[in-house]
């Protein structure tokens, strides 16, 4: 099986930067789009940056040109700079990535890690 772990989430004032990291281990033959998402408490999950296998990222307008989502395929891992954090940032992180763990298309599977923790006081 896959499994994701997140880390880096943590408390920062506003203005401030964080770094989550997330890693992949198990039989993974194969990963392609890598994803964060984020998510309050009673509310829906939603993604804040993407990346595909060839690197080509996407944002969502609330935190476009403060995140940047970058890869490294040797190591499985997704990590997520944020800057100038606000506290509409609040939220746990979530990393997700479509992994291969067979031969075939029947064998890629989207993974979610646990979350971490962001906080930025008001």
């Amino acid at each position: 099986q896959v499994q994701l772990v997140e880390s880096g989430g943590g408390l920062v004032q506003p203005g401030g930067s964080l770094r989550l990291s997330c890693t992949a281990s198990g039989s993974i033959l194969d990963i392609s789009t890598m994803r964060w998402y984020r998510q309050n408490p009673g509310q829906e999950r939603d993604q804040v940056a993407a990346i595909s296998s060839d690197g080509v990222t996407s944002y969502p307008d609330s935190v476009k040109g403060r995140f940047t989502i970058t890869r490294d395929d040797a190591k499985n891992m997704l990590f997520l700079q944020m800057n100038n954090l606000n506290p509409e940032d609040t939220d746990v992180y979530y990393c997700n990535m479509r992994c291969r763990t067979g031969p075939g298309w029947g064998f890629w599977a989207e993974y979610w890690g646990l979350g971490t923790q962001v906080t930025v006081p008001s």
